[in-house]
């Protein structure tokens, strides 16, 4: 699964927690894509079985995305293992190159500002 893809499910998911319906225009906006764009990733991500497009009530124009019980648990997983991951990586430092990288990120986030 790519970088988008999973922003994509993120947000899908996101919108079904909070109870709101997540419109495909509202997806593209969300990543920052085009309305093509966005069609092709959802058509993807149907695919594979992790969202579903349903009609938006009122509005016979619009479609939403919704996710499905596979698409829950693609990000639940792939976000879990990349947070095992990159925990691992963090252990294997010392105090003194955490405090290095802190110092560097720190500096790199003040220089965005």
């Amino acid at each position: 699964m790519g970088e988008t893809d999973l922003l994509a499910l993120r947000y899908v998911l996101r919108a079904q927690s909070a109870g709101e319906l997540l419109r495909q225009r509202d997806l593209a906006q969300e990543l920052d894509i085009s309305a093509a764009s966005v069609s092709v990733l959802v058509d993807r991500l149907i695919r594979y079985g992790y969202v579903r497009r349903v009609p938006v009530p009122g509005d016979r124009r619009s479609v939403a995305v919704e996710p499905t019980i596979a698409g829950d648990h693609e990000v639940r997983e792939t976000l879990s293992e990349m947070h095992r991951r990159m925990l691992e990586t963090v252990e294997t430092l010392t105090e003194d190159e955490r405090a290095a990288v802190a110092k560097f990120l720190s500096g790199l986030i003040a220089s965005i500002d």
